[in-house]
């Protein structure tokens, strides 16, 4: 059965809020499953609502839980001095940078109800990222052992990440998600190892493209690919 997605675009938006908000709404499903299982109702069955949120992050660093802190480069009181926020988070993955102009998605979705794999689901988040890149003449691969969205990712002097990706998962409720660096300020991640990942490069639609790109319009081709690959409606909150 097509489901059905809600869609909130939370704008410029701190990290503890948003991370505050999705955990409330894994909560949420999560219960409702448990419920579901006392009574011996069918999963398929459930109340549980899938959520796609978008939002813009202040600069902050968050540190996946079995990532290293050393691979923060610069420490807790410097980065107090930048503006930077950081957070250790229950994500997977390692160290990564949310800023201004990233757009940064998090879908809530009971898998359940589309597939219980997370190989699939985190494929499926790739290709979301790979098709939009495509439409902007941009060919995004995956890296052999690594999450996420990459150009040249076989080239060891010209490997570049554009898109990174963690996730939790619930009950087969999932949260966080994705970052795609559109016009995103990529010094910062010179104060990190991104993902944990030595030697590799950040790279940002502006800086492939060579000019500004519509925040907004990459939005919109998120949005459309995601419906797409999916097979979801998205419906506004």
């Amino acid at each position: 059965m097509r489901q059905k997605v809600v869609f909130e675009d939370l704008g410029i938006r701190s990290y503890q809020p948003t991370w505050e908000y999705q955990e409330a709404l894994l909560l949420k499903n999560t219960q409702i499953k448990w419920s579901a299982r006392q009574n011996e109702e069918a999963i398929s069955q459930t109340a549980t609502e899938h959520t796609f949120l978008m939002v813009e992050h202040p600069p902050v660093f968050t540190l996946g839980k079995s990532g290293k802190r050393e691979h923060v480069l610069v420490t807790e009181a410097h980065l107090q001095k930048l503006g930077i926020e950081f957070f250790h988070i229950n994500r997977g993955g390692d160290v990564t940078y949310h800023g201004l102009q990233q757009v940064v998605g998090y879908p809530i979705l009971d898998l359940d109800k589309f597939k219980t794999d997370l190989g699939w689901y985190l494929r499926s988040l790739e290709q979301v990222i790979i098709n939009v890149l495509e439409e902007y003449g941009l060919k995004g691969e995956r890296s052999a052992g690594e999450t996420g969205v990459w150009l040249q990712p076989d080239d060891p002097f010209m490997a570049r990440k554009i898109c990174a990706m963690g996730i939790k998962c619930s009950r087969w409720i999932t949260m966080h998600g994705f970052a795609l660096n559109v016009n995103t300020d990529l010094s910062h991640f010179e104060l990190i190892v991104p993902c944990g990942i030595q030697g590799k490069k950040v790279t940002s639609l502006e800086k492939e493209l060579g000019s500004k790109v519509n925040y907004e319009e990459v939005k919109g081709k998120i949005k459309k690919h995601f419906a797409l690959v999916f097979d979801c409606d998205l419906v506004n909150a």
